[in-house]
């Protein structure tokens, strides 16, 4: 049975992620917030990825390592203040960091590690300077960190669109929302948690043992794909 750690993964994609995995992985899952009650047989750890360093003797060997912490700030640059920049890079990306340094020597030998980017670092959109430039860290971090782990750890990123969790409540919350987003995408809807939980539970089988340093696209079209 593979064991696999997973940072914040209590609610959304990361959640999605523990409802595919938990009959056929050992999971661990460090977040600030509890797992549901019908997820209580899941080892929990209480972590806060901006103000906690992770213990590594909690942390076992591991298959598989992903990390789900993230923020959505979008406004216009010039609203955008130098500690929405400093604050976006520290959930996104020292975070992220903190984590990999901690526990990099637990990962065993045809590991996995999944990270999170943004279909907005490589489709330049309005409004995303802040988050994409976090991400963008992700992006150039997971290449180079692959590239020196080759072939003990496998490390892919995962670039989605628009999707409904609570991170994007605020730009979903009514139908009209939700069917302008929706028309934004070819494929004339957001993402869903199951969509990306989908590729990360790929991402992390054998199933995806030829794969590294990619950063993945699932989005509905909206990167590659122009309709208008």
């Amino acid at each position: 049975m593979k064991t696999i750690l997973l940072i914040g993964g209590s609610h959304g994609i990361g959640l999605d992620v523990i409802d595919q995995l938990k009959e056929t992985h050992k999971l661990i899952v460090a977040s600030r917030t509890e797992l549901p009650e019908t997820h209580k047989s899941i080892t929990h750890i209480q972590f806060d990825a901006i103000e906690d360093v992770l213990n590594s003797d909690d942390i076992p060997e591991l298959d598989g390592f992903v990390y789900c912490p993230g923020s959505i700030n979008l406004k216009p640059f010039k609203m955008m203040s130098l500690e929405t920049f400093e604050n976006d890079m520290e959930i996104n990306f020292f975070g992220l960091i903190r984590v990999v340094k901690t526990i990099i020597a637990k990962m065993k030998e045809d590991s996995s590690m999944v990270f999170f980017s943004t279909v907005a670092v490589s489709n330049g959109m309005p409004f995303h300077t802040s988050v994409a430039s976090a991400k963008g860290a992700i992006e150039g971090f997971a290449k180079s960190l692959a590239a020196e782990y080759a072939p003990k750890i496998r490390v892919n990123v995962v670039a989605p669109s628009l999707v409904d969790t609570p991170l994007a409540s605020r730009l979903l919350n009514n139908d009209k929302k939700m069917e302008s987003m929706g028309e934004r995408h070819p494929l004339k809807r957001v993402g869903t948690p199951e969509d990306i939980g989908n590729i990360v539970s790929f991402l992390l089988s054998e199933k995806s043992s030829w794969m590294t340093g990619q950063v993945i696209g699932v989005d509905g079209g909206i990167s590659t794909l122009n309709l208008s």
